[in-house]
This record gives C-alpha cells, sequence and structure tokens, in this order.
C-alpha cells in the first residue's frame, strides 16, 4: 500500500470530527491537565507558517499527556475585536462582524488541516454577545468595588459607603486619588447623590479620568503603547499624538504589590518576570516638594492680575529613591505636558515651549523613553528652590519625562545620573558632584539660619539607610516631603474611541457614570451608518439611533410595597457611554470560559472552575509579556478576592515559543532603492526572471513606473533568458514584508505531519529561525521510511509480522522512548523528532517489521504526527482511536549492556576491535587480547610489556604496550 499523506488526512480528519475524538468533560477519575495557546486574532490573510509553531508543540504536549492518562482540555478560540476589521468597514461599508465571521471559517479550515486536538465544542469568540456578557459584567464588578489596604483584597463600594456615613473617610485605608480630600460623616451625609458618586470615583476600581492617552486622528482611536511603533500606528503608519482626554481607567495601580509577588509563585522564564517587575516598578524613596521662586506677575484677559504660581506657594513635586543626592540637583525637568508649563512659561520663552510641547504630542512613550534618541528640550524661564540648600534651580521641559509616569517632573542631578549628565552638557548646565555640593553646604555660613536649610554634615559619616531616613524626617518635619513608596506602573487606560468593541456597560447621569441593570446584559453593539467619528467628533457609537438607556422601575422592598423614591428616574432616558472596551478587555479572563463555554447563567461554574482550577501550560509569545500577561493577572487576582475563583495565579507555568522568521527577497534597482520582491515570484536559486517580473507589475503597483530595461541589471542564463539575482534578507514574517509562506501549501505538497514534524525540527522551541524548506524532504523521508516498515513500498506487500522482538530491536525501542519522554517534558521537540529518525533507521537496518515494536512506536510517534499514527495503528488491527491507548514507559533492563565493543590499540594505534562481555574483568580481556592473532601480527616478535584495560564509564578501551 502506498504512502498517501492527502487520502490519509481526509479520512483521520472526517473520523476525529464524526466521533468527537478530542471532545472533553468535566470531571472524572482522570487527573485533569488544562493546556491554552494564546488566541489568535483572526485577520484576513490567514496563518503564515510562523503562527502554528507554539500550536504545534502544545498539541504534542496534550496529545502527550492524553496518552499518559490525564482529562486534557486544549480549547482555542479567537480574540475577534480588533483594530483591522473596524479599518476595513471604514474602507467598504461591510460589518466589522462580516468580516470576523469570514476571517475565522478561514482560520478553522487551517487549523483543522494541520489535525490539532482542539475541543471546538468549547470555542470562545470575544466578539460574540453571549461571551462579551461576562466581560461586561466583570467591569461592572470592578465598577462596585474598591481596593481596601488593610484587608489587602478588593471590598464593595456599599461597604465604603456605610463606613462614611457612620465615620467619614479618616480613618479608611485604601487605594485612592491622590487629591482625594479628608471627608467627616456630616459632610458626607449633607453632600448630594452627585457629590457622594463623583467622591466615590477616587475610590473605584474601574472610572473615568483625565489622562495623557496615544490618539490617532486618522483612526479616530486611542492606541495602546504597544499598538504605537515609532511614533506612527501599527496598522497603517499612520502619525499619533499624546492628547489629554477622559478615558475610563482600571486602577492596576491598587495590585502592583501582589503582581510582584505573585511572580515568584508561577513557572515563567525569568527576562519575562523581569519585564513585568520593571513595568511595575515599585521602587522606595521620597516625595520632595521644589518651592517655585516667585515670578513676574501676569494679567487677565480682564484686566486683572493673575497671581504666579510662586506667589502661591506653589512647588514641583518629585520623586527619587535617593534623596542624598539631592544636593547635586542643577535644574528641574518636567513633562511638556504638566499642569505648571503654562503658567510657569515667561513671556520670552512663550514660542519656544509651544512649538516643543506641539513636538513631544507626536511622540510615543516608546519613543520618548528610548536611550539612544536625540538629546531635546525647552527652558521654561522660571526657577523653583532646592529646598536643602536654597539654590536656584532653571525649569527646563524635555520629552523623556512624561506625565503619566510619577509626578511628571524630574530633579535632575547630572553627575550622577547618565540622562540627566547628556542633558546638561547639550544644554551647557553646571554639573556639581555631589560630594562638592555637600562641601560647599558645610561652608555656607547661612544654610542653617533659623534650620531653614539642612547641613549636610549632619549626614556625615553616615551608612545610606540612616542617612536617607534623616533627611526624610527633615523632610517631613518641614511639609517638604515624605517618604513613599513610588511604582512605575499607571492606571491602565480601559476605552477606545471605535466601534468594534464591547460596549461599555454604563450610562451618563448630571455628568456622573451609572451602571445599567445587571439583567440587561449583554449590552450589544448597535446598527451604525459609518463606522468613522460623528461629525460633531463623538465615537462612532454616537452615530446609532435611539441607542439610550432608560431606567427601569426599581424593586419592591421587603414586605411589598414600593418606595416612593425609588421610583424616581424610573423611564428616564440618558446617554450610554459611547467609547468601547479595548482590545486586551476580552483576553484577560477566556481561560475561564474555556472551563464552562456554554453556561448561560454564569461566566464559568464553580464546578467547573473547581475543577480545572488553573492553566497547567500556556504557550505565548513574549511580545504580550507587559500587555495581556500582566492586565489578565490583576484581572484574576481581583476575580479570587471576590472568591469567583480558587487561584492567586491563572497560568502556572509559561513557555514562549520563538518566532518562526520570513525571508524577504529585495530587488535592488540601478538607483539604490530597495523593493521588496514577493517571495512567489522568486525560483529557487533567489532568481527573479523577466517574465515573472512582469507578473509582479500585475499584482503591487510598487512596481509601476519602473523601467524594465534601463532600472535593473538583467543577466543572461545559458538559454538567453533575462534574470536578475535577489538579496535576501531574514525579518519577521509578515504581508507587508511580502515573505509569508502559506502552512495550507506545505500541507498540500507533503501533507500535514510533515509540516508538524519539520516545523518542530527547526531548531529549539524558544530560539527564533529563519523559515526554509531545505530540510522538509529529510523529514518526509523519515515518514515514507516508517511506513516502509509495514509496506513494501515496492510491492504493497503488508510487512507486519508476530514473531517476538530481539534484544537488540528492543534496546532501540526502549531507547527511544526514554529519549523522547524525557525531552517532551523538557519541550525539546526537535531532539524528539531526531531521536525517531535514528530508530527508524535502525529498525530498517533490522528490517524488524514486528507488530510488537511497531505498536509502541506507533503510540510513541502519534502526539507528533497523528496522521499517520492513526492511519498505522487501524493497520494493526485496533479499532480505536490511537489516542485512546496507553503511552510506553521504557524497561531499563532492556538497555543494560550484555557486551562491549573495546578498540584494541597498539602503541597507542587502532589495530582492531573485539566485543567482551560486559562484566568481563581486566584480567579476562588481558588473556584474551594477548593471544589475539591481531597482537602477533603487528607486534612482529617483540615482547609485550603492558597490557591496559580502560573501564571507565563510556570510555572503554585497550592498549597493549610493546
Amino acid at each position: 500500500m502506498e504512502y498517501n499523506p492527502s487520502r490519509i488526512e481526509t479520512k483521520w480528519k472526517q473520523f476525529w470530527a464524526e466521533n468527537q475524538t478530542y471532545k472533553v468533560t468535566n470531571g472524572g477519575s482522570k487527573p485533569k491537565f488544562y493546556i491554552l495557546n494564546m488566541f489568535p486574532y483572526p485577520s484576513g490573510a490567514g496563518l503564515h507558517v510562523g503562527h502554528p509553531l507554539g500550536y504545534i508543540a502544545t498539541d504534542i504536549y496534550a496529545r502527550f499527556k492524553r496518552l499518559k492518562g490525564f482529562n486534557v482540555l486544549n480549547p482555542m478560540g479567537y480574540d475577534s475585536f480588533g483594530l483591522p476589521a473596524e479599518q476595513y468597514a471604514i474602507q467598504t461599508g461591510t460589518h466589522p462582524a462580516i468580516t470576523t465571521e469570514n476571517n475565522i471559517k478561514r482560520y478553522r479550515e487551517q487549523l483543522d488541516n494541520i489535525g490539532f486536538s482542539f475541543d471546538w465544542s468549547r470555542e470562545v469568540r470575544t466578539s460574540e454577545p453571549d461571551y462579551y456578557k461576562w466581560t461586561q459584567w466583570i467591569f461592572m464588578q470592578l465598577f462596585n468595588h474598591y481596593y481596601d489596604k488593610k484587608a489587602d483584597k478588593a471590598l464593595t463600594i456599599n461597604s465604603l459607603v456605610e463606613i462614611f456615613k457612620k465615620e467619614g473617610n479618616a480613618h479608611v485605608q485604601a487605594v485612592c486619588d491622590e487629591d482625594t480630600t479628608s471627608v467627616s460623616a456630616d459632610i458626607w451625609n449633607s453632600w448630594s447623590e452627585k457629590e457622594q458618586q463623583l467622591f466615590l470615583l477616587k475610590y473605584r476600581l474601574t472610572f473615568p479620568e483625565e489622562s495623557f492617552v496615544n490618539w490617532c486622528p486618522q483612526l479616530g482611536t486611542v492606541l495602546s503603547n504597544d499598538e504605537v511603533k515609532e511614533g506612527v500606528s501599527e496598522r497603517g503608519g499612520y502619525p499619533v499624538e499624546r492628547k489629554l482626554m477622559k478615558q475610563w481607567s482600571m486602577r492596576i495601580t491598587a495590585y502592583a504589590d501582589r503582581l510582584i509577588d505573585g511572580l515568584d509563585t508561577i513557572d515563567w522564564s525569568d527576562s519575562l518576570k523581569e519585564q513585568q517587575r520593571n513595568w511595575i516598578g515599585r521602587s522606595q524613596g521620597a516625595s520632595v516638594k521644589f518651592p517655585i521662586a516667585p515670578l513676574t506677575p501676569k494679567w487677565g484677559a480682564n484686566g486683572t492680575q493673575v497671581p504666579p504660581l510662586g506667589a502661591k506657594g506653589a512647588a514641583i513635586e518629585v520623586f527619587t529613591t535617593r534623596v542624598d543626592t539631592i544636593y547635586g540637583v542643577t535644574f528641574m525637568v518636567l513633562a511638556p505636558e504638566h499642569e505648571f508649563v503654562a503658567d510657569l512659561t515667561t513671556k520670552e520663552q512663550k514660542a519656544d515651549i509651544e512649538a516643543y510641547q506641539k513636538w513631544a504630542a507626536s511622540r510615543s512613550d516608546v519613543d520618548r523613553m528610548s536611550e539612544a534618541k536625540k538629546v531635546t528640550g525647552a527652558f521654561t524661564g522660571a526657577y523653583c528652590i532646592n529646598p536643602f540648600n536654597g539654590e536656584k534651580v532653571p525649569i527646563y521641559i524635555a520629552d523623556y519625562v512624561l506625565a503619566g509616569y510619577g509626578t511628571g517632573a524630574v530633579m535632575a542631578v547630572p553627575s550622577g545620573d547618565q540622562r540627566d549628565w547628556n542633558f546638561a552638557k547639550h544644554f551647557n548646565l553646571p554639573i556639581i558632584p555631589i560630594l562638592d555640593a555637600q562641601k560647599d553646604m558645610e561652608t555656607a555660613a547661612d544654610n542653617t539660619k533659623e534650620g531653614h536649610y539642612i547641613n549636610s554634615d549632619i549626614i556625615n559619616g553616615m551608612e545610606y539607610k540612616e542617612a536617607t531616613a534623616t533627611l526624610i524626617a527633615w523632610l517631613e518635619e518641614r511639609g517638604l516631603g515624605k517618604g513613599k513608596i513610588q511604582y512605575r506602573i499607571r492606571n491602565a487606560v480601559f476605552s477606545r474611541q471605535r466601534y468594534w468593541g464591547e460596549p461599555v456597560p454604563a450610562y451618563w447621569k448630571d455628568g456622573v457614570p451609572y451602571l445599567i441593570d445587571e439583567s440587561e446584559l449583554p449590552l450589544v453593539l448597535p446598527k451604525i451608518d459609518k463606522y468613522l467619528p460623528t461629525e460633531t467628533g463623538e465615537p462612532p457609537l454616537g452615530r446609532a439611533e435611539n441607542w439610550k438607556y432608560t431606567c427601569p422601575p426599581q424593586p419592591p422592598q421587603e414586605g411589598g410595597e414600593q418606595n416612593p423614591s425609588l421610583l424616581e428616574g424610573s423611564g428616564e432616558v440618558y446617554e450610554y457611554e459611547l467609547s468601547t472596551m479595548p482590545g486586551w478587555a476580552g483576553s484577560s479572563w477566556y481561560f475561564y470560559r474555556y472551563m464552562d463555554a456554554n453556561n448561560p447563567s454564569v461566566f464559568a461554574s464553580k464546578e467547573a472552575v473547581n475543577y480545572w482550577r488553573q492553566v497547567d501550560l500556556y504557550m505565548g509569545g513574549t511580545e504580550h509579556a507587559v500587555g495581556h500577561l500582566l492586565y489578565s493577572r490583576f484581572w484574576n487576582l481581583f476575580l479570587y478576592d471576590l472568591g469567583i475563583v480558587p487561584e492567586k495565579e491563572y497560568a502556572k507555568k509559561l513557555v514562549n515559543q520563538g518566532m518562526i522568521q520570513g525571508r524577504t527577497l529585495f530587488l535592488t534597482l540601478k538607483t539604490g532603492r530597495d523593493l521588496r520582491v514577493p517571495v512567489e515570484f522568486a525560483d529557487e536559486k533567489d532568481r527573479l526572471t523577466k517574465a515573472a517580473y512582469l507578473e509582479v507589475i500585475a499584482v503591487d503597483n510598487r512596481f509601476e513606473g519602473i523601467d524594465t530595461e534601463g532600472d535593473i541589471d538583467w543577466q543572461k542564463d545559458d538559454m538567453g533568458n533575462d534574470f536578475v539575482v535577489l538579496r535576501p534578507e531574514v525579518e519577521k514574517m509578515s504581508k507587508s514584508k511580502y515573505n509569508v509562506v502559506n502552512p495550507d501549501d506545505v500541507v498540500a505538497k507533503y501533507g500535514a505531519d510533515c509540516f508538524r514534524m519539520y516545523e518542530m525540527f527547526l531548531g529549539p522551541l524558544e530560539d527564533s529561525k529563519p523559515w526554509s524548506t531545505t530540510g522538509i524532504t529529510g523529514v518526509q523521508g523519515f515518514l515514507r521510511k516508517l511506513w516502509s516498515l509495514f509496506y513494501d513500498l515496492n510491492t504493497g506487500k503488508n510487512l507486519l509480522t508476530d514473531e517476538a522482538p530481539t534484544p537488540e530491536e528492543l534496546k532501540v525501542l526502549h531507547a527511544c522512548i526514554k529519549k523522547v519522554s524525557e525531552d517532551i517534558e523538557r519541550f525539546s521537540f526537535n531532539t524528539c523528532v531526531a531521536s525517531f529518525m535514528i530508530a527508524v533507521n535502525e529498525f530498517k537496518s533490522m528490517k524488524c517489521s514486528k507488530r510488537l515494536i511497531l505498536n509502541e512506536l506507533v503510540v510513541l510517534v502519534a502526539p507528533f504526527a497523528p496522521f499517520i499514527a492513526e492511519e498505522l495503528w487501524a493497520i494493526l488491527g485496533h479499532t480505536t482511536s490511537v489516542l485512546e491507548a496507553q503511552y510506553p514507559t521504557h524497561n531499563e533492563e532492556y538497555l543494560i549492556e550484555n557486551e562491549i565493543l573495546y578498540p584494541i590499540s597498539i602503541n597507542g594505534k587502532k589495530r582492531g576491535e573485539y566485543t567482551f562481555a560486559a562484566d568481563a574483568s581486566p584480567a579476562d580481556i588481558e588473556k584474551v587480547v594477548r593471544a589475539m592473532e591481531v597482537i602477533t601480527k603487528w607486534s612482529e616478535g617483540k615482547e609485550i610489556k603492558k597490557v591496559i584495560v580502560v573501564q571507565k564509564g563510556h570510555s572503554r578501551m585497550v592498549n597493549v604496550v610493546l
């Protein structure tokens, strides 16, 4: 019988679907194992060969664990709210749901072709109302909770209100806005509903606030930092600017300490953990106030004098981890967006400051924080006062200080910080060594007058911790600062000005946000005529007709009577929130929905959640280190606080797969311009013929206007045909780089099993590697050789026998079982494939077609090549799927060496070899060697002085010394 991958794959895909082979139930006697892939956004381009790398790895592991007797959950779904679908809708008028549905069908077809063991009955799509109902529900829980520091967990807002009613907020230890004032019970109870609700926003875990965001005018939406590359949007390459906007935010800062501490409890890579620690940025230091020096009074539009900031006793607050370096401060730097900039700027500096602010607004946070960027900034013309020595310090603005991080101000110590040093050198500012600054303090007679400034002599000779504590105490006594733990992480912006996203389940009443009634979930996206912002600048949802919230009647109180006051507002109509949730909303909890995907009553039942508990193995790319992975850990901790989920961390182990890169081909014109050539138009030698070039012109308008004869340096082959040699480079595989390879093409040519095994064979899972089919024929040959153990490839004769295996055959089999079993657990899949090749080669040389050997070998191969494994399993006489088999275990007895081959050397030069019993003693070996014919031949009558027998580990040899 011929090995025909296409026929086999068609047969077994149908079998798996009809028999629901991969469907999983919750519960049972088997131990559970939950495997998860970071689910994809279904783009119109479909999968390229780089996408399945992680899916193949987890599928191998899922099949392996199932064969080992585990109840394995291996689901798949789609992160289906995405900006590309909305952009397509803007361009064509096609509803994003239609585009998304078509893209999902394409993805599903490709995934099935590769033979993944996904339980499709648990598929989730974040854009489906029955899914995002629960995303909205979690949002509502966040709105209705605050973070209590004493309890170290989230508690209900209602419990906070009860405290306010009785005693105000003086004794409340909660995470809240820094400008939250002290309120007594009398004041709280005297407030109107609006005043109370606005005050509660300072405590809620999700709330609207003014914040600086990445605003993209062409896309009409806010973008996250990872959606902005080098100052432009990742999608479309449109300019992005920093803009102060009212946005919904998540108080992730409340969980900063727990997010850091939790990293010590999970098996994630050290590099990924470090990225999260750096992003959260916990540091201990001091908050210090630098009073603003008096400024020239300004005059208002109505002719009245406006007191300058310095006259109001205003101060610039900074955070520093090294308060002892404050003596070396020579200038202050504010973020261009800092609230004081306009009032601080003098008339002479106004034009420069405003021009710089406009330029900085076009820069992303990543670009602004880059170490390699050019030094830029502008002087405000104003000064502040160093509280420790009374020196005037000039105030600058610079884009490397961000308004959203810390206080938006940095005290610059150029003698102690490289970036401050670069700035000082660029603007010719003083650089004072800290020790010299301290000595100057000691000689300044008036520095300690009336205790107004602090002489550095006080801290001389102290240890760092003692000196720091002394300085902080001095600041606190005078109201000039305080000790503080600072975090780099800011509240997470949680809204986007676009259509294709989860509607926020809130409405606005008198400038205050309220939640809709929970019974009205899901709040479904309305129909709109266009997918653009309105003509008045509102988000696209502002186009929806009659999409407003009508307050429902309140339920009757206990006893059956309706409280008349509760009827107020019933039937009144209010505006819904017009922004939608960001892309990370639905991906922050999807792993729980897989546990109970079709439950209409709860986001996941307690029984399901308590059974699966957490993800045992999570696979995904490192690019999600501080986006998805940090936000989802935050949501998980919140759900844990509510008692909804049983584990503080949702993913026990995380493995980051590497990237399969593409080979981009460049055509260099005589003008020096480089053009990317789609890889499918080049031949195997990376050559582009003139005929293929004309095809490129027909499909790619980038090539229009190029002189076919004058711009390209054509060469001629032996047949006289024109061609040009292309220049290859390895880059990220992307449709925009014209280097995408479709897995469908590879599967059609070589088969899915070959594609799966080859991706694993390319190199270590965690490494990035370029795609090349140079070695794929080796894997193809291995599969044919495996098949040839069952059938003669020439005659089609069945070769299976029921003979008993020889010790040599058992040794090869069990060596393979041991090696593959160990390497799978280490995720070393490339070495597993190599082990299969070695074993099959040895069986082929032994002409081994014994059923007892091949039965175990097929089960061993099944996780890697499921289609051929199923077919061979059936050929072996089994009537169920190979996944119902038991994974083989190796027997050390078969690996014991009974005989050992010794090289025989004379005076250090090898002259032969001989096999001895494994337990042969040196004396026994010497006796045999002395009598060997080869020794007699090469000794030429010389006397044997010594026979050295080496028996250390694998170093076995005999050396005869003449």
